[in-house]
């Protein structure tokens, strides 16, 4: 479990396809490697990666083939940065809300509105997922908790401060790019509750 704010921008250092299905990834990440171990969690732009190895600030982890199909993963290169977070201790402070690292759907960046002192990012918004966002509601896009300002059946958009932009991988990503959405898990346990019913 995390809470969907990044400790570290890190770097995909290598990336070796495992035959299409799988592939293997080492990304450089001296924070959140410092206290890093095997079968550890560390989410990478909000896909839940377990670490395999851990050295010199680099940690390797298994990407299989439903992550890569599922995510944005796969469009990685050597030298891509990427949003990190370790996996949340109990009893620490939840300074975003609840985020599994479980990739609900892909959308892209469709424009960004520069404003005084901040940004609005309009990004597209999968049909089977615009259930699930309301305004004011959380949102995880690429592992980065976020506040819903606007959202109708096919966009959503939000506010980004300039720490955000500053220290996550939201700050460069342009019109077209891909980025991971997590909806908030709360919202699918209330439509399980009620059986699918509209209220």
């Amino acid at each position: 479990m995390f809470t969907g704010i990044v400790e570290e921008l890190g770097e995909v250092v290598r990336l070796d396809d495992q035959g299409g299905d799988s592939a293997v990834i080492k990304i450089k990440g001296p924070l959140v490697t410092g206290d890093a171990r095997h079968g550890d969690s560390i989410s990478v732009n909000g896909v839940c990666l377990t670490v395999i190895d851990n050295v010199d600030g680099v940690f390797t982890a298994d990407v299989m083939g439903e992550t890569l199909r599922r995510s944005s993963l796969g469009a990685l290169e050597v030298g891509s940065q990427v949003n990190l977070e370790r996996a949340a201790a109990l009893g620490s402070r939840l300074g975003g809300h609840l985020v599994q690292g479980h990739v609900d759907g892909v959308a892209r960046v469709i424009a960004r509105e520069p404003a005084a002192d901040w940004e609005v990012v309009r990004f597209s918004l999968p049909v089977e997922l615009a259930k699930y966002v309301v305004e004011k509601g959380s949102i995880t896009v690429d592992g980065v908790s976020l506040t819903v300002m606007a959202v109708d059946d096919e966009t959503f958009s939000i506010g980004m401060i300039p720490t955000t932009s500053k220290l996550t991988v939201l700050g460069s990503k342009q019109p077209g790019e891909p980025v991971n959405l997590e909806v908030d898990v709360i919202a699918k346990y209330v439509e399980k509750m009620l059986g699918g019913r509209n209220v």
